[in-house]
């Protein structure tokens, strides 16, 4: 077995927990909020942000939390938050801190009994297996890092379609850098 076919296995693992509810529940709670809040911390940040970035170019607001730009929450934003542990502590106190607020908190982590997921209205689980191979070929947190990434772009067909937005759309709000 080579890394491609390691990774792409995987990850349709990880992956095969999510059952299409869930995928209409969060692309529901995307449309519905005023405004939409993203974090994670380290490379899970970076997917959020990846997935902030494809929020925008369907043109909803959206913030990454941590950014000096970044508006104080209101009752009916979104929080989504992304933890492979789901005990990383600026991720689980922004959940609190969310919840306290009254805004809905989606978590998106590996494991369901974690600190995250209980201060979650909404939790996707984003299992990667435990087998030898996998520091071999997906040290650290490849596996839900990139299962979770492939998850979030599977929301933007629907998305769109939700939205009647067209990838011309989204092109014409993509950021043009000089």
């Amino acid at each position: 077995m080579n890394t491609l076919e390691y990774l792409t296995r995987s990850c349709t693992e990880a992956l095969a927990g999510i059952s299409e509810d869930q995928k209409t529940i969060l692309t529901d709670l995307i449309v519905s909020k005023k405004r939409i809040f993203v974090f994670g911390v380290g490379r899970s940040g970076l997917v959020g942000q990846t997935f902030a970035i494809r929020l925008v170019q369907l043109g909803l607001k959206v913030y990454f939390v941590g950014d000096m730009t970044t508006p104080i929450l209101e009752k009916d934003d979104l929080m989504i938050l992304i933890s492979n542990t789901g005990k990383t502590m600026s991720v689980v106190k922004t959940a609190e801190i969310s919840r306290h607020l009254g805004v809905h908190v989606v978590s998106v982590t590996a494991h369901k009994s974690s600190n995250l997921a209980k201060n979650s209205d909404t939790v996707i689980i984003v299992k990667p297996k435990s087998d030898e191979k996998a520091s071999i070929y997906a040290p650290l947190g490849t596996i839900f890092e990139d299962a979770t990434l492939l998850f979030f772009d599977t929301l933007v067909p629907e998305l769109m379609r939700k939205m009647e937005s067209t990838e011309t759309d989204m092109r014409n709000k993509h950021a043009i850098w000089v």
